[in-house]
């Protein structure tokens, strides 16, 4: 089994945006957590406050390994079972009644094309941890639904393993995370009405799991995984460093370190001052890094614009909480 050699470093990834490549900087706890999952071959749950990275971590870890990157987001109508396959019973009834109404047929020939169309595996997708137990088998499945494989954007190779990304996973309902262990702990499952289980094999997937702690998750559940938390420092000088010291490597070449460290301040001044009146979400990473990507690119890169449009930018990205957002002088609400 590979591991990621553990030493700073950043990982390109694929970006919808060429003008604005898409980078993650390990920090060496991040990458000996994943290491450490990856020996113990347990889900790894990441902890930690909205738009901290942890899901581009998950998808930067499957970079760095040269794996396929797989990914479920989880919402608060999800079963367990929807991490393993989607049974399309819409479509099943749809077609039922599209061959109903062409008068099929009841002769025993036509009984017997009608029960093969309207097998129940026919209308089996498979989901993310069905993708990472077997490959072959999940792209033969999603072939007989004239269906391809799962986004791959970063080229990972499955034959190297997957690493699946669980995304929020405290909005779901505690039978969810727990379903998840029953599978990942058994190697296998059965989806509806295929007739054979799907059986792991070859490299154990990587799991990656995240919370934002809106729901408490079972303490069985937490204790077969290990646990990662990532937070951004309290002291504002530490905040100010690792926000500056993001934005180099996300737009070092395309802006000023006047900028980021300007950025930096009014992110850590509005953070504070969300902190001090208990609003929420608190401004972060992400808020800083939108931040600079709005500026730069209103800037038609020309960075001697950059520092000016901060302030005009800023209001908009960090001020979200209802009671923060106050026209300026002599604008209209």
């Amino acid at each position: 089994m590979d591991f990621i050699p553990v030493k700073p470093q950043t990982v390109e990834l694929a970006s919808a945006n060429p003008n604005l490549p898409l980078r993650h900087q390990f920090e060496l706890r991040q990458i000996k957590a994943i290491n450490a999952a990856l020996s113990a071959c347990r889900p790894l749950l990441v902890r930690g406050e909205p738009g901290v990275g942890k899901s581009q971590l998950a998808r930067a870890a499957a970079n760095a390994l040269g794996r396929v990157f797989l990914q479920h987001v989880v919402d608060s109508r999800t079963e367990s079972r929807d991490l393993l396959w989607h049974f399309d019973a819409v479509g099943r009834l749809a077609k039922a009644q599209i061959m109903g109404a062409l008068q099929f047929g009841t002769e025993k020939k036509a009984m017997n094309v009608l029960e093969e169309e309207l097998a129940v595996d026919r209308f089996l997708h498979p989901r993310a941890l069905w993708w990472a137990f077997d490959w072959e088998g999940a792209l033969e499945q999603a072939e007989k639904l004239k269906e391809g494989g799962p986004p791959n954007p970063d080229r990972g190779d499955p034959a190297t393993g997957s690493v699946v990304l669980i995304d929020e996973i405290d909005k779901a309902e505690p039978d969810v995370p727990n379903g998840l262990l029953e599978a990942l702990g058994n190697g296998q499952f059965t989806p509806q009405g295929f007739g054979r289980p799907v059986v792991a094999s070859g490299i154990p997937p990587l799991v990656v799991i995240t919370t934002n702690e809106e729901r408490t998750l079972p303490d069985a559940f937490i204790r077969r995984c290990l646990v990662l938390h990532l937070d951004l420092p309290k002291e504002p000088d530490k905040l100010i460093a690792k926000l500056v010291e993001r934005g180099k490597t996300h737009f070092g070449d395309k802006t000023t370190a006047a900028v980021l460290k300007k950025a930096a301040e009014l992110l850590a001044q509005d953070r504070a001052e969300a902190v001090q009146r208990h609003w929420r979400p608190l401004p972060g990473q992400a808020e800083y890094l939108d931040l600079l990507r709005a500026v730069i690119g209103l800037s038609q890169g020309k960075p001697k614009h950059q520092e000016r449009l901060i302030d005009e930018v800023a209001r908009f990205v960090l001020k979200k909480h209802p009671e923060a957002a106050q026209p300026e002088d002599g604008e209209e609400a």
